[in-house]
């Protein structure tokens, strides 16, 4: 009994609406792991038991307790465990105008916000982001908006900086991939082959491999994925059903996108789904629950 407890995985990915632009994860994974993926808003993660290991574009770095990640919009990461009794943690997902905001009213950082650290020692910080979960699954909008605030403030004013013109792979490749990344997001659901992909742009499959992973730090079908999950996270944000979420963004059936939206988002489109309902019948923060990340996928 003690061994399945130790081992049992849970999550819950939610909003709360006193606090709009910010998405919240809180999870103990085992198991799981997150595949490279990217994400269109900042990552503030806390682990607060075990250990999680993070693939960065730097290198893999060891999440503790006392630790905060910080990873900025569009870097492509992955995540696992990083001992055999996986990690616990509470992440904070705030849109790139919740952290512009904060950065304009608290700091002299002019331009688009970022941060040139992934992994800081900050027990303080760490405190912060949980009491944002704890505040915000209590109802308690006061405390929840401070302490995201005085968290994101703390961060900027300490790692924070301008971000920088990311480099450029040469113009050729730079020009295929960003039409190929459009071509993509326009054919989602039935996309072509690399092969053909590449005659459209007039080039070969692999300088357009090299070109789009150099660009975006994924291949395009890895990035395909990605964007397939985040138009599924839309749609069921506004009330979709999974399966048919599944069939409009181009996976073969709904168990297609179960797994891939649980292994990039951390919690099954159904529990996703369920939150976003919840919120918009104005449950809230009332009768919050997890779920298992495997074999319990509310519809």
């Amino acid at each position: 009994m003690e061994r399945r407890q130790t081992r049992d995985e849970w999550a819950r990915h939610w909003q709360y609406e006193e606090l709009p632009g910010l998405d919240l994860l809180r999870a103990r994974y085992v198991r799981h792991s997150f595949p490279r993926h990217s994400h269109e808003c900042f990552t503030f993660g806390a682990v607060s038991g075990g250990v999680e290991d993070v693939s960065t574009p730097d290198g893999m770095i060891q999440a503790r307790p006392g630790t905060v990640v910080m990873i900025n919009p569009e870097v492509p990461h992955a995540a696992r465990a990083g001992t055999p009794e996986g990690w616990t943690y509470s992440t904070l997902y705030p849109s790139v105008d919740l952290v512009a905001d904060i950065a304009g009213d608290v700091t002299a950082l002019r331009g688009t916000p970022a941060f040139a650290e992934t992994i800081v020692e900050d027990t303080h910080t760490a405190e912060l982001i949980r009491g944002v979960h704890q505040a915000a699954e209590q109802g308690n909008a006061l405390a929840a908006d401070s302490l995201l605030r005085v968290a994101v403030a703390r961060l900027l004013r300490r790692h924070g900086t301008t971000a920088a013109a990311t480099p450029a792979p040469p113009a050729a490749g730079a020009r295929d991939a960003a039409l190929a990344r459009r071509l993509l997001q326009e054919r989602m659901a039935e996309p072509p082959s690399l092969e053909r992909l590449a005659q459209e742009l007039g080039t070969s499959p692999f300088a357009l491999l090299r070109g789009f992973k150099a660009a975006y730090g994924m291949p395009p079908h890895t990035w395909l994925t990605n964007a397939r999950v985040r138009r599924a996270r839309q749609l069921l944000d506004a009330g979709s059903a999974p399966a048919d979420a599944a069939v409009a963004v181009g996976f073969t059936d709904q168990p297609h996108l179960n797994r891939h939206f649980t292994r990039i988002v951390g919690v099954t489109p159904g529990a996703y789904r369920k939150e976003r309902a919840d919120r918009r019948g104005g449950r809230g923060a009332e009768g919050a629950r997890t779920y298992k990340t495997a074999g319990e996928d509310p519809a």
